[in-house]
């Protein structure tokens, strides 16, 4: 993750063509990012905490264009998968057969489609067999998921 202290920020622009026609424009070393908004009271106090966290030293992502305190917030947010493993750990020993197979498959079926955008996975199903049948399977934690499987699910 590269970091830059080298932040420019653009003038605010009006797109009366779009939805969300207010848009906010910045650079973190040399590469452009950029966010829209419904409102402009909306865009500029966007605008302003980008400006604050660079005016206060604070380093941007070039990936992201967003600034080191955000991403750590971002970072330390509970994944889906976390929940929904919880949430079957929890669950697991009042709960029927039936059931058990019922979660494992909704939530087999719902986590691919909630992986960061660009993210990439191997064959989709041998993610969801490893979803369905490790992840999601309190019985099957006894013992290691095979490589294949761990790969699909890192």
């Amino acid at each position: 993750m590269a970091m830059s202290y080298n932040v420019r920020f653009w003038e605010m622009r009006e797109r009366p063509d779009r939805r969300k026609s207010f848009q906010i424009r910045w650079t973190v070393n040399a590469r452009e990012k950029s966010e829209s908004f419904i409102t402009f009271a909306l865009a500029d106090s966007r605008r302003a905490k980008l400006m604050t966290a660079a005016r206060e030293g604070e380093p941007f992502d070039e990936h992201t264009g967003l600034p080191a305190s955000e991403l750590r917030a971002i970072k330390q947010r509970t994944t889906w998968y976390d929940l929904a493993h919880e949430y079957i750990e929890q669950r697991w020993e009042r709960t029927p057969g039936n059931t058990r197979r019922t979660l494992a498959d909704a939530f087999a079926t719902v986590t691919p489609a909630l992986v960061r955008p660009g993210a990439t996975f191997s064959d989709p199903r041998v993610l969801r067999r490893a979803l369905y049948s490790w992840a999601f399977k309190k019985k099957a934690w006894q013992c290691e998921p095979t490589e294949e499987w761990l790969h699909a699910l890192n």
